[in-house]
């Protein structure tokens, strides 16, 4: 073969993603990498991904729910992978096998981008490639990791963290809003909102974890924050304090205030920024609108405070936003 039909070879390779599977594997969610990533989409119109299994052991493994799993792929498949996603480990409290954590730190040094669901971070984590970033897990395993690795700062409220190489996310579902976020970054929102749509998921969820925490709530006080978050959502633009919130929601200030923050993770101040920037990422990938007239219509009364609250929450400016995700 010769060298510019080799080139040529590797410019067509499309893009490699490469689950590991364990003795003890999560099956909800290895479900949910087989789904995002080894489904065959041509309505999409698009060169999808090229989906495999590795394994960290020999022979079939077990999986929760009473099933096993035979894996051709051994770990050295791991080197061919432009994408890695550990679906959770096992047992927070094992340290993975050497060879694995050998594998996972040269797939590092090469540039793989690196994925973890819930207990999979973990295995980075064990690997030494998370000394210095910022990371998420379940709530239930944040503060084990971050006085295990207290290199590795743990943000236990977030349901994903994007990095740039590495993502991690919180338990189970929440991987989904990470794949999700991988398939945004790689095709866009038009296509991400199209395999959302076949999931029968939205295809982004504000908020953090601390909104699916249990902490019980009364009935009444959960309606009345129910029915004023869904006001809100359809009347963007109008003029909301914490004042006319409470007074909407037949509460108190301090007990809207409480409410948000433990039943949401956020304030309401908060909490209406993030909703005004997740309108505005909507009207934007349409491309149909100009940045003044969508700073209007969510609510934002001046560009300077629009770009300045965006980028914090998107971290990206709305133009660049509206360049990389718009649809047409």
């Amino acid at each position: 073969m010769s060298k510019t039909a080799r080139n040529s070879r590797r410019v067509q390779r499309r893009h490699r993603v490469v689950a590991l599977a364990y003795d003890g594997l999560c099956t909800f969610e290895f479900g949910c990498v087989v789904e995002l990533f080894a489904l065959e989409r041509p309505e999409l119109g698009v060169e999808w991904y090229d989906f495999a299994v590795c394994s960290a052991e020999r022979g079939p493994l077990r999986a929760a729910g009473g099933i096993e799993v035979k894996v051709p792929n051994s770990l050295s498949l791991l080197d061919q992978a432009d994408t890695i996603v550990i679906p959770g480990w096992r047992n927070a409290d094992e340290i993975p096998p050497p060879a694995l954590l050998r594998r996972i730190r040269a797939a590092y040094e090469r540039g793989a981008r690196l994925c973890t669901i819930c207990s999979g971070v973990f295995v980075l984590a064990a690997a030494g490639v998370l000394d210095g970033r910022t990371v998420t897990t379940h709530w239930r395993y944040a503060e084990r990791l971050s006085k295990r690795y207290p290199s590795v700062t743990v943000e236990p409220n977030s349901l994903y963290i994007d990095s740039g190489q590495v993502l991690t996310s919180a338990g189970s579902a929440a991987g989904l809003d990470m794949l999700l976020h991988l398939v945004r970054r790689d095709y866009g929102a038009g296509i991400a909102n199209q395999v959302a749509q076949r999931l029968v998921i939205p295809p982004h969820r504000e908020g953090g974890q601390a909104q699916y925490l249990p902490r019980p709530m009364p009935q009444d006080d959960r309606n009345r924050l129910s029915k004023l978050i869904d006001w809100v959502r359809a009347h963007p633009s109008q003029v909301h304090t914490l004042r006319t919130l409470a007074r909407r929601a037949s509460m108190s200030p301090r007990t809207l205030q409480r409410q948000f923050q433990e039943t949401v993770g956020f304030g309401p101040y908060e909490w209406l920024i993030r909703e005004r920037v997740a309108l505005a990422k909507d009207m934007l990938q349409t491309g149909r609108h100009s940045l003044p007239r969508v700073a209007e219509a969510v609510g934002f009364k001046s560009q300077e405070t629009f770009r300045r609250h965006f980028r914090r929450v998107a971290g990206t400016s709305p133009a660049t936003y509206r360049r990389q995700f718009a649809s047409n």
